[in-house]
């Protein structure tokens, strides 16, 4: 049986493929969920892992949900609507949950559409990096839907209200070329060069000591919903720890080396 979500592994970093190119890589299916789940809970085990690349199989990033479950009333959504809260809180809902768990940073290697969940799931990703055919689209309205999956929190804070709400009312598509102008996207690369683009982010990114990684993902993360107080009360916490570090201190050690005498 075919791994909805497959895992390649080059040194520190990680590549989680979205693998369910049958229904559009659609995120909405019990395997996917819980092989995400298990693929965060593994990362955070260990502790070498620096970075996730989250991308694709084929020419699409994710459809989001299986339209066609839909339209044939199978699964969640063939339950009746008390039954269907529950199934969205034990289904799709840990989706968002597992992605703000996870304890390294995640670039989305955005390679085709992302729609719908899809579009919400690059969303909840620290960094996105799109190919030139990529597209976005929070769709949900368009089928008379709303983001129940969590796409009203995360993506306002990486678009901006303005923006998400233009995106949430309409259902319209962006290409990779807008999504860049409004922010939800760091860089836009030509198709063939991706994967590569996104190694080479991977790469600088693991070049730091994953504990600090990991921490200062932990303090943006804090810093979507928390106050400026809570913020830095963590960092004191956190900061003390990362002084004990060895790697920290091997790194201050070679930078004085680099640094030579303070002469007068």
């Amino acid at each position: 049986m075919t791994e909805a979500l497959a895992i390649g592994r080059d040194g520190p970093v990680q590549i989680w493929t979205i693998n369910v190119p049958g229904a559009g890589n659609a995120v909405s299916g019990p395997d996917f969920i819980a092989a995400l789940e298990r693929a965060v809970d593994d990362v955070n085990q260990n502790t070498e892992a620096c970075a996730v690349i989250l991308t694709g199989a084929g020419h699409i990033f994710s459809a989001g949900g299986n339209v066609r479950d839909m339209a044939d009333g199978t699964g969640v959504f063939g339950l009746d609507p008390l039954a269907q809260r529950h199934g969205y809180v034990s289904g799709i809902q840990r989706i968002p949950r597992a992605m703000v768990r996870c304890e390294v940073p995640v670039i989305a290697a955005v390679n085709g559409a992302a729609v719908g969940a899809g579009c919400d799931l690059a969303m909840m990703c620290d960094v996105r990096i799109a190919a030139r055919s990529a597209s976005f689209a929070e769709s949900f309205v368009q089928l008379g839907l709303i983001p129940g999956d969590g796409g009203a929190w995360f993506l306002p804070r990486v678009a901006g209200a303005g923006r998400a709400a233009e995106m949430t009312f309409t259902g319209d598509r962006v290409d990779a070329a807008t999504a860049l102008d409004w922010g939800l996207v760091s860089r836009v690369v030509d198709d063939a060069e991706l994967l590569p683009a996104a190694r080479e982010l991977a790469r600088r990114i693991a070049r730091n000591p994953p504990h600090a990684l990991r921490m200062a993902k932990r303090l943006l993360t804090e810093s979507r919903s928390g106050t400026l107080e809570s913020v830095l009360n963590l960092a004191a916490a956190m900061q003390p720890l990362a002084h004990q570090d060895p790697e920290h201190r091997a790194r201050v050690a070679r930078w004085g080396q680099r640094r030579g005498p303070v002469t007068a």
